[in-house]
């Protein structure tokens, strides 16, 4: 243990530096892409190349989601790219973060000052996010379905409405375990972009890019403008899931989109297996590609 804390002091300096980065470079750029992506579902209805899927906004929302869906899972080296661009930059800042707010100490009570109060509410956000972060991956990346409002697993090749489905409920039904699912939702997004936006304001004073307090309130304007837009964005992705996508007209467009990459047989073999692994890569090998 001791060994431990001498290593953490005597590289206190670069890992503080190292954890304010990471944050930044690539979790919270993945978390733009991400929620941008996922808000596609919302302002796709503008997008004029998917008018042909859909002759209504919401349906082209749907065909815009689901391409840019599958632009991401067909990027070469995906799972590398996961791995050692995201994966491991998020137990790393976890990890280090974890143990700042376990030796960190907080005056919230003492001295009620605005500081302290961030202080606490980017640890809570950060613990909160994680766990948030968990049971996004495992629901819906490693199909983890009991977790799910009525076991629905999301389908990358039919994503707006499985997804809808996955957070609602069977169908897209509203359910009583799809509103808490929704709620849980709601608040893990929205702590994890307060988490990123405050830690943009916190990586600036780290750094010493924003040494005198001016600097650091115009800072803290910018990093609440991105922070504002972000939520919205947050807020858009999840409102459009929710609320905007229709389970049956989303699945017609996510069907016609899969046609068109890997014919009726293709669907019709992934209809009957969806599970089967040999079978998706069978389909993989044969699309095309996305236009």
């Amino acid at each position: 243990m001791a060994e431990q804390q001498g290593f953490m002091e005597r590289h206190h300096f670069l890992l503080r530096r190292l954890h304010s980065l990471s944050g930044i470079v690539p979790i919270g750029v993945f978390l733009i892409v991400h929620l941008t992506t996922n808000a596609s579902v919302i302002w796709g209805a503008a997008n004029g190349r998917a008018a042909p899927y859909a002759a209504d906004a919401a349906g082209r929302g749907v065909a815009t989601f689901q391409h840019e869906v599958n632009f991401i899972n067909n990027l070469p080296l995906l799972l590398l790219i996961e791995i050692f661009g995201l994966w491991l930059p998020i137990a790393f800042h976890v990890i280090l973060g974890i143990v700042y707010a376990m030796t960190g100490s907080k005056n919230t009570q003492t001295y009620a000052y605005t500081g302290n109060k961030r202080y606490l509410l980017q640890r809570l956000s950060g613990y909160v996010g994680v766990l948030f972060i968990f049971y996004h991956v495992a629901s819906l990346r490693w199909g983890w379905t009991f977790l799910v409002p009525n076991g629905t697993e999301w389908s990358h090749y039919f994503a707006a409405s499985t997804l809808a489905a996955a957070l609602k409920g069977e169908a897209g039904m509203w359910t009583t375990p799809g509103v808490i699912v929704a709620i849980f939702y709601f608040i893990g997004v929205s702590l994890l972009v307060y988490h990123f936006a405050n830690g943009l304001w916190t990586a600036a004073i780290t750094w010493g890019i924003t040494v005198s307090e001016a600097a650091q309130k115009r800072w803290g304007y910018v990093c609440t403008a991105v922070g504002v837009v972000l939520m919205g964005t947050a807020w858009t992705a999840l409102g459009g899931f929710l609320f905007a996508v229709d389970y049956d007209q989303a699945r017609a467009v996510e069907e016609q989109i899969f046609i068109e990459h890997h014919g009726e047989e293709g669907l019709q073999k992934f209809m009957d297996n969806p599970v089967d692994e040999q079978a998706a890569a069978t389909i993989h090998e044969a699309e095309p590609g996305d236009g």
